[in-house]
């Protein structure tokens, strides 16, 4: 995932979201993500490219049958088909953008565990701008990782795998003595492109949505930031060195997100 705007079935492209003041929030994420001598974001959320990588919208009428959730965008082979797919497997159709000639041009889906994601086609690779075209290119701003935890990881596996076209590889993990089995999901060159893990053990207690994991320049800093202006921490993760690796932070309404150190 770390392949900036990969065109491929199953790399994520984009995550957007609809909120309420929307004004405060604009001014949490621009303090938060700006953070570091080179500020991988801007502060109207572009990446440091000035390319759109995450979208913070006001909550119109038009979106606020939307959880209030950050939608990761995943590139799939046909709209349609996952649309149909994930309606098959329980999952529910929330947005669903038709063109006049019946063809499915994006959808914004909801998993059986409520988890809100969108499907989109694969990006044209001519529609991209070349790695060495962008300044600092390995800094970029981008949707770095993601993270689901649910309470039935195998449920929710199969789900994706069948909607999204993900492959599985299998993440031995322990809970005290007893052992279980988390899901690295992989892109179609086989690269990781998120985690589906159970709700126990260390990732005990986090929301059953897709954490989108954002780098910042500075961890620490963006940590203070998000506490000042009105957020929380969920969580927190420190290297060896007791340096800041990623935190989960809650947002000034509510919406669950994670920051990584770039």
């Amino acid at each position: 995932m770390n392949r900036l705007f990969h065109p491929q079935v199953g790399s994520v492209f984009s995550a957007d979201i609809a909120v309420p003041e929307h004004e405060r929030e604009l001014r949490f994420y621009s303090r938060v993500l700006t953070t570091g001598s080179g500020p991988l974001w801007r502060e109207d959320l572009l990446n440091n490219a000035g390319l759109p990588i995450i979208g913070l919208g006001p909550r119109l009428d038009d979106y606020a049958h939307l959880p209030l959730q950050w939608m990761p965008h995943i590139q799939v082979a046909d709209v349609g088909a996952s649309v149909r797919r994930a309606l098959a497997l329980g999952g529910r159709e929330l947005m669903h953008q038709v063109g006049e000639d019946g063809t499915s041009q994006w959808a914004v889906l909801a998993d059986p565990n409520g988890a809100a994601f969108g499907v989109v086609p694969v990006v044209s690779g001519e529609a991209l701008p070349p790695a060495e075209a962008l300044p600092e290119s390995s800094r970029v701003g981008h949707v770095a990782w993601l993270d689901l935890t649910v309470p039935d990881a195998g449920k929710a596996r199969k789900f994706y795998h069948e909607v999204v076209g993900w492959s599985v590889e299998d993440v031995p993990m322990e809970d005290g003595p007893e052992p279980y089995t988390d899901y690295q999901m992989l892109g179609q060159d086989g690269s990781p492109i998120a985690r589906i893990c159970h709700a126990r053990g260390a990732n005990a207690g986090l929301p059953p949505v897709w954490l989108i994991y954002l780098p910042v320049g500075d961890l620490e800093e963006s940590l203070r930031r998000a506490v000042d202006e009105g957020g929380k921490v969920l969580k927190a993760a420190r290297d060896d060195g007791g340096d800041y690796v990623y935190a989960v932070i809650e947002d000034p309404v509510g919406v669950p997100f994670a920051i990584i150190q770039a």
